[in-house]
């Protein structure tokens, strides 16, 4: 359950504290006050989305913190071990909104994303505002209900993990099929170009070999004139560097008889002469090996021109490139060859995934059907005190032709809440306060088997008053002897019930409005109740009225 909420910065509220206790909360307020604006900073912490808009000062953060009692929640402890979060019997959810309109989230002071902060998050509250009345009438929301009641969640983990690997199957053997047509179709033109491909007899590197050695060609001339020059300056009779560099080693070996240093000189210098004399043959085997060869140059411009007029047809800049063409073209080839067995076995396969799939359905199916019968008796048993002896309720869980994600079938709730009422769509048959009521009911139904802890009603009580007031007020306490539950509400009948009764109120300064709450002593409560009852807080009628209520508890 929720222990404690604080709101700083956020809208009208600069801070506020509230302390939850167990059993039915009350909070109560006038319109505007700023109620809703609780229950938005509450949202965040179920993963809503933030906007910066509410930010009441942007010169520093808005911050939303929850405390929940978690003790014994044992899911929720293994799923935090599993994403390394620390974990006691107390877990604090916290979220936070920077003017730049970035937001982070934190579970017990470690950094989460909002996925995980709404996966926690929904596991301890449920809040039930007004617009979810509006939910009644999706088919999808019927069918979470009826799952709900049945606990199907297991089982529909189950058939949507089937589901998609039924998909994936499925979406492989349509891109097989399709791949395979159009290989068909363009197999003869595949079988040309790959008999061009093979004819040009590719070999990886060969292009980069070929255009070094055209260059080599097209710069001989130039290439034996610096050739020439360089050994005519080493080996020339008349003017020869190796002569001179010899000569000059025996004149230093013969100084070193007279100068004690001039021996290690005439070792470097006979080094020098040596690699002078290797470069030299080495410039020689050049010269002698390399010459123009206009046929040669020939042969490598004809081979190029074959490469390069390969490349622009199949918009590549590589040998790499079309030799990867080449064995792409004959895989399509194969894949045509093998097409029909390859169609086959991905058709094994998605008949086989789809069977699997069907299996977990039917079993959604008849889980669904049981919960549906069992689950209308028990709205009509719980809905028709509250106002509506009249109600008649049909739930139809009708077969889908084709798997969807949810399973096989479409559920339907069909309401009448008059004797000579044929049962339909409960969008067009039932009033705002109706829709309330059906509502609160299926709520008190699913809240009996989900482990939830805590559940906030926002107004849930709307359009309705007197006798049936006063019974919605009975079944929040019902339920409230099961889990926490929370409820705004502007019903005194509802407000009598409530263990711990909270007030939202705004309050005024010199620069701008504050939104508060309290929680109420006896006398504030009786105080409260009176002004709702008759917008006078000292009417001695309501008053004495006020102490009725509360003496029913």
């Amino acid at each position: 359950m929720i222990t404690s909420l604080h709101i700083a910065n956020y809208a009208l509220i600069d801070s506020l504290n509230i302390e939850f206790t167990d059993g039915l909360n009350i909070i109560t307020g006038e319109t505007g006050a700023g109620k809703s604006i609780i229950l938005g900073a509450l949202g965040l912490l179920l993963g809503a989305r933030a906007d910066a808009r509410v930010i009441r000062r942007t010169d520093c953060k808005s911050v939303v913190e929850a405390t929940f009692n978690v003790e014994g929640r044992d899911a929720l402890a293994r799923w935090a071990e599993e994403n390394d979060l620390d974990w006691s019997d107390e877990c604090i959810l916290r979220r936070e909104l920077a003017p730049n309109g970035r937001s982070r989230a934190f579970i017990n002071d470690s950094p989460v994303n909002l996925t995980q902060l709404a996966e926690v998050g929904s596991q301890l509250i449920d809040i039930h505002s007004q617009n979810q009345n509006q939910l009644l009438a999706s088919p999808d929301y019927q069918l979470q209900i009826i799952d709900s009641v049945a606990q199907n969640n297991g089982l529909l983990t189950q058939f949507q993990a089937e589901y998609a690997t039924f998909c994936k199957a499925n979406r492989q053997l349509q891109a097989a099929r399709k791949a395979l047509e159009k290989n068909r179709a363009d197999e003869e033109f595949i079988r040309f170009q790959l008999g061009k491909l093979d004819e040009a007899q590719l070999v990886d590197g060969e292009q980069e070999e070929l255009e070094s050695e055209r260059e080599l060609q097209a710069n001989m001339t130039g290439i034996k004139q610096l050739l020439t020059t360089a050994l005519d300056r080493l080996t020339n009779a008349e003017t020869s560097a190796l002569d001179s560099l010899a000569e000059a080693v025996e004149a230093t070996e013969n100084l070193s008889e007279m100068l004690e240093d001039a021996a290690e000189l005439a070792r470097r210098l006979e080094s020098a002469r040596l690699e002078i004399q290797d470069v030299t043959e080495t410039l020689a085997d050049y010269d002698s090996n390399l010459g123009a060869d206009p046929q040669a140059l020939e042969q490598i411009e004809e081979r190029l021109g074959e490469i390069y007029a390969l490349q622009p047809r199949h918009n590549v800049d590589t040998i790499r490139e079309l030799i990867d063409i080449r064995e792409d073209m004959r895989s399509r080839l194969e894949a045509i060859s093998d097409g029909d067995m390859t169609l086959s076995e991905l058709e094994a396969q998605v008949a086989g995934a789809r069977s699997i799939a069907r299996a977990t359905a039917a079993r959604l199916s008849e889980q669904r059907r049981k919960a549906a019968e069992a689950f209308s008796a028990e709205l009509l048993e719980v809905a028709r005190p509250l106002g509506m002896p009249n109600l008649r309720c049909e739930i139809a869980v009708e077969p889908l032709k084709t798997l969807t994600p949810t399973g096989a079938d479409a559920v339907e709730f069909r309401f009448a809440f008059n004797k000579n009422q044929t049962p339909g769509a409960v969008g067009g048959a039932a009033s705002g306060g109706e829709v309330s009521r059906l509502m609160l009911s299926i709520k008190s139904i699913i809240a009996s088997r989900l482990q939830l802890p805590t559940i906030v009603f926002d107004e849930v009580d709307t359009g309705v008053s007197g006798d049936v007031a006063n019974r919605m007020g009975l079944m929040m306490v019902n339920i409230s002897k099961r889990l926490q539950v929370i409820t705004i509400t502007h019903l005194p009948q509802v407000a009598a019930r409530g263990v711990s009764h909270f007030k939202v109120f705004k309050e005024d300064d010199t620069d701008s409005t504050h939104t508060r709450i309290r929680r109420l002593s006896a006398d504030q409560r009786r105080s409260e109740l009176a002004l709702m009852l008759s917008g006078s807080a000292t009417d001695a009628a309501a008053l004495a009225n006020a102490d009725s209520l509360l003496n029913k508890q």
